[in-house]
């Protein structure tokens, strides 16, 4: 199950985030899905990872199959335009990110691969014409 909050004056975008998540971590999984900006990533990064800026996304288990993901589309944008990346997919990509930090995994080739077998799967499904 899925829940998504927008707290930012920007339009929700459209991605199949459950569908997604639902692929990364099981159809039994709770998530809550939160759009922020960059004060409040900036707040949530320094209280919870000790870092004074914001970041692109903040993973929060909170049981076995439960978790916050917290995404920031300012930093997410500005990252997508820097890497010439279309906004849609790089999302896609950080969302995905987010979901495997939530299933236990840390940065490493197991964890990039499955990124890149999961975002590979949704490819053709994600616009990169949206914004």
């Amino acid at each position: 199950m899925l829940s998504i909050k927008n707290l930012t004056r920007a339009r929700t975008p459209q991605i199949p985030f459950e569908a997604i998540a639902a692929d990364a971590l099981g159809s039994d999984y709770e998530l809550s899905l939160v759009f922020i900006g960059n004060t409040r990533s900036r707040s949530l990064n320094k209280k919870y990872r000790g870092k004074d800026k914001p970041t692109n996304v903040l993973s929060f288990p909170l049981s076995k199959n439960e978790g916050e993901l917290f995404l920031d589309l300012a930093i997410i944008r500005a990252e997508a335009i820097r890497a010439g990346e279309a906004f849609i997919p790089y999302l896609a990509y950080i969302f995905i990110h987010g979901l495997f930090h939530l299933a236990g995994h840390d940065h490493g080739s197991i964890m990039e691969k499955k990124e890149r077998d999961l975002l590979e799967s949704w490819h053709a499904k994600l616009s990169p014409h949206s914004t």
